[in-house]
């Protein structure tokens, strides 16, 4: 279950990058150069879709967690519990946002060069808020996660344990082992956004910055399907199963 929320957060995400980016191309090819009606509904979804990817990863950062480090505790691992958590970080990554968005004060502005609305290019509490919320907070979960994670991988190979056990818990230390290089991917190729959204905090940044910026996310969010496709098995077989099925052919008997 959690693996599917996650694989339809990427989905929305991509949907999301790629209705911006088709936007953008009708514009330049237009001329346009003027605020649509739908522009802040594209910005709100801009910061939920993201939030929504690296949540969803962060459950599942938990999950493991849980698994290994209480597994006699069951009721993380059933159905109901996985619903109501993906409930509730779906309702809080589709809220955050009105918090700056929708506000009496006037937080963000058509940039022009780069076709989009966005926050405002200055040290202010929603940019940072929004910075928070999608990347900082639960990357840094998942780090801490991780590494507490490994640390108690070792210390359980240490100890006599149980050979089911050990084999359970590096499974799960595997499986958010992945998570952090998908993490990774993001921040890596997410650099040049960080950059430049440093430098709107002093100066002005580069003329085309989003653009720049954005080019790199769309790489990111390419990579990360492939590495999720990669690593997910049941969807990797099914999809190999669909593509390796020949269609059936019925031969005409000759009289």
């Amino acid at each position: 279950m959690l693996t599917a929320n996650s694989c339809a957060s990427a989905l929305i995400w991509g949907c999301v990058l790629l209705g911006v980016g088709i936007f953008t191309l009708q514009n330049d090819i237009k001329e346009i150069a003027y605020q649509d009606s739908l522009c802040i509904c594209r910005t709100y979804f801009n910061y939920a879709s993201p939030a929504l990817f690296h949540h969803s990863k962060l459950l599942q950062a938990i999950y493991g967690y849980a698994t290994v480090v209480y597994p006699h505790r069951l009721f993380w691992q059933s159905a109901k519990c996985q619903l109501s958590a993906i409930c509730l970080i779906w309702i809080y990554c589709w809220i955050y946002p009105l918090g700056f968005m929708f506000s009496s004060e006037m937080h963000y502005i058509y940039n022009v060069d780069n076709q989009i609305c966005q926050l405002r290019l200055r040290l202010s509490f929603p940019r940072i808020y929004a910075v928070c919320c999608v990347y900082i907070i639960p990357m840094s979960i998942i780090m801490l996660i991780y590494f507490k994670l490994i640390r108690y991988v070792h210390g359980m190979s240490n100890h006599t344990t149980p050979a089911n056990t050990l084999l359970r818990a590096k499974r799960q230390l595997k499986m958010v082992q992945r998570i952090v290089k998908i993490i990774t991917i993001l921040l890596i190729l997410g650099f040049p956004y960080v950059l430049f959204l440093l430098i709107s905090f002093f100066t002005t940044p580069p003329k085309y910055h989003f653009r720049i910026a954005y080019i790199f996310i769309d790489i990111s969010m390419v990579c990360v399907i492939v590495v999720s496709f990669q690593f997910t098995d049941p969807l990797k077989a099914s999809i190999m199963k669909r593509i390796q099925r020949s269609p059936s052919t019925t031969v005409p008997a000759i009289t």
